[in-house]
C-alpha cells in the first residue's frame, strides 16, 4: 500500500468534539496516521491537493440488496408483499453466478461514486459467493451474507431452502470470507425476515451469530400486512417475537422498523439492537415512514440505507440524508432531524451498527482510511460564506460532487474516475444479464 498526503481540505472530522478543520491528512498503508495543517511527513508516494475541497468520512448505509441492482426499474409502483411475490422473488430465482457479480459490480460502482464506502449486503438464497468477488475486487468495505428462507407461501422453487442445507451453506461462506483482506469483508448472517424463516432456522441463527461473533441482518416491520401475517403465525409483533427466540441482541440490525409499538422500542432500546433506516425504500413502497425522531430520543442506535435498486431506485446517501431529514418536519417539525443528526446517521451512527466505531465512521488519528473527498464549489451548494458545512452536504450537496473515494487507504475513485469497477464492462454486461433473467422469470 502507498502513503497517501491529501494537503489544504476543510475536514469534516465527526470526532467526539464534532471538530472541522482545515489542513491535511497523511494516510499511511491503510489508517489515517495524521491530521493537521502543513504535514510534512518523511516518506509520501502520491500528494492530492484538497484546496477548497471538503473532506468527510466515507458513509455507511446498513441496508444494501446488491442482488437486486439488476431489477431497476423492475419493481415500480408496488406495495411490499405485492413487489417480493410478482417480481424481485421470479428475479432472484433466476439469478446465474455471471448474473449476481455484475448486479453486484453495478451497485457498488454506484456506491463509490457516491461516497459510500461500507455496506451491509443481503444477497439471494443461490451464487453468493460470486457476489463476495465482487466485492473483494471493488475495494468495498462490506458486510455480507445470502439470504435465508425456509419457509412462505408463493416462493419461487429455486428460492425454497431446507433448513439444514440454508444454515450450512451460511456458515461455509462465513468461514471462507469473514475476515478476507484484512477483516474488510465481514459475513452477517441474513435471515430474510420472520416470514421466511422457521423458528429452528431463527433459533440456529442466534446461536452461530454468539459462536462465530458476526452480526444478524433481516427485516423487521416493515409493512403492516407482513405484522399481521407474524402476529398471526406466532402471537407475537416482530420485535417481540425476535426477542423471545434470543436474537435481539448488539449482533442484530433491523432494517426499518416502521411499525413498532412501545413494548418493541423497549427492547430495541435494551437490547442494544441496531435500526437501519431507509427512508427512500419506505416512501416509493409506501410502507410509512418511521418515527426516527423518538427513537434517537430513546437513544437507539439509528443509521441509513438505501435499501435495494427496484424499491429506491437508487443507492445515493445523498438522497437518504435529505429525505430522512425532511419526512420528520411536517409531523415533529422544523428541527426534529436537523443535519447534523442526519449526518451522524450516516457516518459514524453507521459505524456503531456494524460494531466498527472505533475504526470507521470519524477520520481521527489511527483510524482506518476511509473517506470521500467533495468538490462543493458549484451553483447548487452556494454561497458558502457562514453556511453550516454539513448543512451544505445534507440540504444541498448531490453525489455528484463527490471528486474522490479513498477506502481501506486505496484510491477506489480519483476526480470521478473508477479505478476498480469498469464501467465500460459492467453497463453492457448488466443489459445483458437483466435481459436473461427476464427471460428466464418470464416477466417480458
Amino acid at each position: 500500500m502507498a502513503n497517501l498526503l491529501i494537503k489544504h481540505a476543510e475536514i469534516i472530522t465527526m470526532n467526539g468534539d464534532g471538530d472541522i478543520l482545515t489542513g491535511d491528512i497523511f494516510i499511511e498503508n491503510d489508517r489515517i496516521a495524521a491530521i493537521g495543517p502543513d504535514l510534512n511527513p518523511p516518506q509520501v508516494d502520491k500528494v492530492i491537493d484538497a484546496k477548497s475541497r471538503t473532506i468527510i468520512p466515507g458513509f455507511i448505509q446498513t441496508h444494501i440488496h446488491l442482488c437486486q441492482t439488476l431489477f431497476r426499474g423492475k419493481g415500480d409502483d408496488l406495495e411490499l408483499l405485492d413487489w417480493l411475490k410478482k417480481r424481485i422473488w421470479p428475479l432472484e430465482a433466476s439469478h446465474d453466478e455471471e448474473s449476481i457479480y455484475y448486479s453486484a459490480m453495478l451497485g457498488i460502482g454506484e456506491l463509490i461514486q457516491s461516497g459510500t464506502t461500507t455496506i451491509v449486503d443481503m444477497e439471494t438464497v443461490h451464487h453468493t459467493d460470486h457476489a463476495f468477488q465482487a466485492i473483494a475486487e471493488s475495494g468495498i468495505r462490506a458486510l455480507s451474507g445470502k439470504v435465508m428462507m425456509d419457509k412462505g407461501d408463493e416462493v419461487p422453487v429455486p428460492l425454497q431452502e431446507k433448513t439444514s442445507e440454508s444454515l450450512q451453506q451460511s456458515v461455509d461462506l462465513l468461514e471462507r470470507w469473514n475476515g478476507h483482506d484484512g477483516g474488510r469483508i465481514q459475513y452477517a448472517f441474513s435471515p430474510r425476515f420472520v416470514i421466511s424463516c422457521t423458528e429452528e432456522l431463527l433459533r440456529e441463527v442466534r446461536n452461530l451469530s454468539e459462536q462465530y461473533n458476526v452480526k444478524v441482518h433481516t427485516h423487521a416491520s416493515e409493512n403492516q400486512g407482513e405484522i399481521a401475517i407474524v402476529q398471526a403465525e406466532t402471537g407475537m409483533r416482530n420485535v417481540v417475537y425476535l426477542d423471545h427466540l434470543g436474537l435481539a441482541n448488539e449482533r442484530l440490525i433491523l432494517a426499518h422498523c416502521i411499525w413498532l409499538d412501545d413494548e418493541e422500542k423497549r427492547i430495541i432500546h435494551d437490547r442494544g439492537v441496531h435500526v437501519s433506516h431507509c427512508p427512500g425504500s419506505n416512501l416509493k413502497l409506501a410502507s410509512g415512514i418511521a418515527d426516527t425522531p423518538e427513537m434517537l430520543e430513546l437513544d437507539i442506535s439509528v443509521s441509513l440505507g438505501a435499501d435495494g435498486a427496484p424499491c429506491n431506485n437508487n443507492l445515493d446517501m445523498f438522497n437518504e440524508m435529505r429525505l430522512a431529514a425532511l419526512i420528520q418536519k411536517p409531523a415533529h417539525g422544523p428541527t426534529a432531524m436537523d443535519a447534523r443528526k442526519v449526518f451522524r446517521m450516516a457516518t459514524i451512527g453507521g459505524a456503531k451498527a456494524v460494531g466498527m466505531e472505533k475504526e470507521i465512521g470519524s477520520l481521527e488519528v489511527g483510524k482506518k482510511a476511509d473517506l470521500a473527498i467533495l468538490d462543493l464549489n458549484n451553483f447548487h451548494v452556494y454561497p458558502s460564506f457562514d453556511v453550516d458545512p454539513i448543512s451544505r452536504i445534507v440540504y444541498s450537496a448531490t453525489r455528484a460532487d463527490v471528486e474522490t473515494t479513498i477506502i481501506n487507504g486505496k484510491i477506489v475513485m480519483e476526480n470521478r474516475i473508477m479505478r476498480t469497477v469498469d464501467k465500460d464492462i459492467v453497463l453492457p454486461e448488466a443489459n445483458r444479464s437483466i435481459q436473461r433473467l427476464l427471460k428466464r422469470a418470464n416477466l417480458r
